[in-house]
């Protein structure tokens, strides 16, 4: 009885947790595009294996978590707390990120070999990744907790989410990298993404809805210039 009273529960946190690793498969994939082709697959599946073992982590200190979100001390009438200065740091390095990706795709014609484009290594790509997860994983927990009181249901969402995160990751970067234009869009997302983060951090709500929405209304825009408008022939 205890399983079927949980069940609502436990569906609705694997949607909002699918809906969270959404911005963490983006991330990863635009990321694992800078690497050889036999390395890429490795920086996903270790970006968000690592993920799940950081919120599992994360999940058995629950309680020092919670004590994230109470307040350290206050500016001009902001209070800031453990949870919000992750975000913030979190928001300023997403957007860091995806302003800088941006500039060297529209600016560089993301060349390898022009000057000043971004040559990184696994290891220094998979940091990467693993400072976001720390953001996300610390903000999804605080929301779980938020809407469950079983631990268990909060494990389980965590491997579910994962092992669908993991299906998915393939398909969504390889689209990513087949569409230039989607790859712009993606990186425009984080950016707002991090807005968002860093907002939140100040105590800025911004629901998160309203963010969703217009991600997927700008998808379906960039769908359908994509199907409507011809490709242009190569060398013009």
């Amino acid at each position: 009885m205890d399983i079927v009273n949980n069940l609502v529960p436990l569906l609705t946190l694997i949607v909002l947790e699918i809906i969270l690793g959404i911005d963490n498969i983006i991330f990863i994939s635009i990321l694992a595009d800078k690497l050889p082709a036999g390395q890429q697959d490795r920086l996903r599946y270790w970006g968000i294996g690592l993920a799940m073992f950081m919120r599992l982590g994360l999940l058995a200190l629950i309680s020092w978590i919670m004590r994230l979100d109470q307040t350290l001390f206050t500016v001009a009438g902001v209070d800031f707390s453990g949870k919000g200065l992750i975000l913030i740091a979190g928001g300023l390095f997403l957007i860091y990120k995806s302003t800088k990706e941006i500039y060297h795709k529209a600016e560089l014609n993301d060349d390898a070999n022009a000057p000043g484009a971004v040559k990184a290594t696994f290891g220094q790509l998979l940091t990467q990744v693993l400072i976001l997860d720390l953001v996300f994983s610390i903000d999804s927990i605080i929301t779980a907790v938020g809407m469950v009181d079983e631990l268990w249901v909060m494990y389980t969402a965590v491997v579910v989410t994962v092992l669908i995160m993991l299906i998915a990751s393939k398909p969504i970067s390889s689209f990513i990298s087949k569409h230039p234009s989607f790859k712009i869009l993606a990186l425009c997302f984080l950016l707002m993404i991090g807005m968002s983060l860093v907002a939140e951090g100040l105590h800025f709500e911004i629901p998160k809805g309203y963010i969703y929405f217009s991600m997927a209304f700008a998808f379906l825009v960039d769908v359908i210039q994509m199907k409507t408008v011809p490709a242009r022939p190569a060398g013009k």
